[in-house]
């Protein structure tokens, strides 16, 4: 069955889907300098000192991720259960709620403490939804892909993600060329969030008609005829440990990566650098942009070579490069600068991407396939990326130095680099359920 076409809307389904569900949680990441503003009271001591709204806006940005791995095992068991489709379809959903609260929610100056803690309730909802995304997905495009191509396939997870950051960046570029900056704050800034909940029935309509892989079809008639078990998350984590640790380590230079070297860029560049909030915004776009191009690429070459090698030489490119180009771009921070550091790192970034999602799918079998990648994903992402902007906007308050970011980040790559000495190579297993 796996040679069979695949139909294109069921690729679209995880693909555009996936970029949805993630440019609605990242676009808030990209608001925070306008979103503390509005939201957060100021330092009476100093009410120009903007960094406590921003750790205020950041430690509300982090709340969400305490969700992600109730999202990640409600959601995961779901999906393994009833089916890949409905458990995207109860994502976006959930999704659409969440992001109609931000949309609409009154600012700090018009209720006061009820402004904050609209955010609150719709990050909670957020967490939750996005907890369910990344298993579900990625479950759904292995489980589609034809023989030899898993790799090229699970590449458009992050593709998807990538997206998203891309989106989200555009919007952000675009409002600010528009409107003037009374105008963002007026009512401007609500309009990247409105764009994400009128897209959300395009999605919806998509996962909606979408077709359950053949994999898990026969995973189902498996269970029913009692030659595959059905077994909970405790038991899941009893025996496959090894994999759930080690796509941990995985996660955590992925969750890194996205929240500080993408999505923290705008705030890091803006408050800390003092750079342009427009020109910030097109660094992003070119650096979300080439990665978008290049990790297809990298995951149809992983079929051919392998993912062992691209996954640790991408690690070791990115250890490599972080220090001294951060450092360069510190001392004397410009746009240009910017620009060179954010493509250079993209590169090694993409290649890690390109591999990343296959290789978590490939870890677990399809039984457990979706609540194990989600359980894995999102008990790392709480820990290591859901306050990351916080903790990287205190160091940078409490030590004075603007190289937070690079260590923050080389200490979660060198935690993905020992993991991925654990990884079996499984590229060119006929099959992996």
């Amino acid at each position: 069955m796996q040679e069979q076409a695949v139909p294109k809307r069921n690729i679209l389904a995880a693909v555009i889907g996936n970029a949805l569900e993630w440019y609605d949680f990242l676009v808030f990441a990209f608001m925070t300098p306008i979103v503390a503003k509005l939201f957060f009271p100021s330092n009476p001591a100093d009410p120009s000192d903007n960094i406590n709204q921003i750790l205020l806006t950041t430690a509300v940005f982090g709340v969400g991720f305490f969700m992600r791995p109730v999202g990640g095992i409600i959601l995961g068991l779901y999906g393994d259960r009833k089916g890949r489709k409905a458990a995207m379809v109860m994502v976006t959903g959930l999704m659409a709620v969440a992001i109609a609260l931000i949309t609409l929610a009154p600012t700090y100056a018009a209720v006061g403490l009820l402004a904050p803690m609209f955010i609150v309730m719709a990050r909670l909802l957020q967490g939750f939804a996005a907890g369910g995304e990344f298993g579900t997905s990625t479950a759904l495009l292995i489980e589609l892909a034809p023989a030899g191509k898993r790799g090229f396939y699970g590449s458009w997870q992050m593709t998807g993600q990538m997206t998203a950051l891309l989106l989200g960046a555009a919007i952000g570029t675009l409002i600010t060329d528009i409107f003037t900056q009374q105008q963002l704050m007026d009512w401007a800034w609500r309009l990247p969030f409105a764009f994400g909940l009128l897209i959300v029935p395009v999605a919806i309509y998509i996962r909606r008609n979408v077709e359950e892989p053949e994999a898990f079809k026969q995973l189902k008639a498996a269970q029913a005829a009692g030659t595959v078990k059905q077994i909970g998350v405790l038991e899941m984590l009893r025996t496959y440990r090894r994999e759930t640790l080690v796509g941990m380590g995985l996660v955590v230079t992925c969750t890194v990566s996205i929240y500080i070297t993408f999505t923290y860029l705008v705030t890091f560049s803006t408050v800390t650098l003092k750079l342009p909030l427009h020109d910030t915004f097109l660094v992003q776009m070119a650096g979300a942009a080439l990665m978008v191009v290049l990790m297809p690429f990298i995951g149809a070459w992983s079929d051919r070579i392998g993912r062992r090698p691209l996954l640790i030489g991408s690690l070791l490119g990115y250890m490599v490069v972080l220090l001294p180009l951060y450092a360069w771009l510190t001392n004397e921070p410009s746009i240009s600068k910017l620009l060179i550091v954010q493509v250079i790192i993209s590169v090694f970034v993409a290649a890690f991407f390109g591999v990343f999602s296959t290789v978590m799918a490939e870890m677990f079998p399809a039984n457990v396939r979706s609540v194990g990648m989600s359980m894995a994903y999102n008990v790392a992402v709480m820990i290591f990326g859901g306050f990351a902007q916080f903790i990287v906007t205190w160091l940078i308050r409490t030590t004075g130095s603007p190289m937070s970011p690079a260590y923050y980040v080389m200490f979660g790559v060198a935690l993905g680099l020992v993991a991925a000495f654990f990884v079996r190579e499984r590229a060119h297993d006929a099959s992996i359920d």
